[in-house]
């Protein structure tokens, strides 16, 4: 895959007899380095190591494409009081929404509804078409964790591309690294923000594994090495203000933290749709604590993407 990290991923099957490798691309000496991780050390090829606490880290991989499942975890469409689709729905990230560790998170004025959505992400290691689940791991390089924060004040006209929600630039930190031999299933993902924790699911939530979500995307889109798939978030997602320092921790992955900051300048006002915090944008962004969560159904363009299971109640 791109960088030069390992390409071909073992199959996810069985764990005890998988050799689990941590590798990192940092800046060293002002250059994109690959590092193997050796205890709290970073390794280089060339024999150089330097603390992991100390390294200026890198996307652990370079995509052509950034491609992320909506619903897929129970306790978010629990929360959300909807259904899954029959199958996996997508949406797309710009590769300029990419970010790194310890990077920051700009939330740009007046935006007031940025979310942190804790992920895991799959790292495409070969070039993949037409496979099956069950092919689908040999294809896998590895696994990374991720955070797939929305700017939920765009919602209005982008509740179906996502284009400007998730894909606005810093919105799609990775990292801090790629992990080969990992098994996905039966895998702890939590959330914490200022070190409480927001957000607590499991792996055994997902509806459509890691295998299925590449075979699917792989029918009729080509993913090439360094291809980056996020395979969903489970509740508990909610806005977050610069100062916040977020979190996500993925057992066996390691932890991605970042910082929301506000943006250096406010997005234009005298060019296109401008953000709002309509009954769309709120409900979406305040999740489960939504005042009307329970009551009736969200009204706005996006409440035709998900069948309210509300309404079946009231009916």
């Amino acid at each position: 895959m791109a960088g030069g990290a390992p390409g071909r991923g073992p199959h996810g099957n069985a764990a005890g007899n998988m050799t689990v490798t941590e590798y990192r691309r940092i800046l060293l000496d002002g250059y994109p380095v690959l590092v193997q991780r050796d205890g709290d050390a970073l390794l280089a090829r060339d024999g150089r190591r330097l603390a992991a606490s100390d390294a200026v880290h890198l996307p652990p991989c370079e995509p052509t494409k950034i491609i992320c499942v909506h619903l897929n975890y129970a306790s978010r469409v629990a929360e959300f009081m909807t259904r899954l689709p029959p199958a996996p729905t997508y949406f797309h990230k710009p590769i300029t929404a990419l970010s790194a560790h310890g990077a920051d998170v700009v939330r740009p004025e007046p935006c007031r509804w940025l979310n942190y959505e804790g992920e895991i992400g799959i790292v495409v290691g070969r070039t993949c078409r037409n496979v099956s689940p069950d092919e689908a791991g040999d294809f896998i390089a590895g696994y990374t964790v991720a955070n797939d924060y929305g700017l939920h004040d765009f919602r209005d006209t982008d509740a179906g591309s996502m284009l400007r929600v998730k894909g606005s630039d810093t919105l799609c930190p990775v990292g801090p690294a790629l992990v080969t031999g990992w098994d996905f299933r039966h895998k702890r993902i939590r959330t914490l923000v200022n070190g409480e924790v927001r957000q607590d699911g499991g792996t055994g939530e997902m509806e459509w594994d890691m295998h299925y979500l590449v075979a699917d995307l792989a029918r009729t889109i080509t993913l090439v090495p360094g291809d980056l798939v996020l395979s969903g978030t489970p509740a508990g997602s909610r806005p977050v203000v610069p100062g916040d320092v977020v979190t996500v921790e993925v057992d066996g992955l390691g932890a991605l933290t970042n910082t929301i900051v506000a943006g250096p300048a406010p997005v234009r006002s005298d060019v296109g749709a401008q953000p709002s915090d309509s009954e769309e944008v709120v409900s979406t962004a305040m999740g489960g604590d939504w005042e009307h969560r329970g009551k009736r159904a969200p009204r706005g363009p996006g409440a035709r993407h998900y069948q309210s299971t509300v309404e079946d109640e009231d009916s």
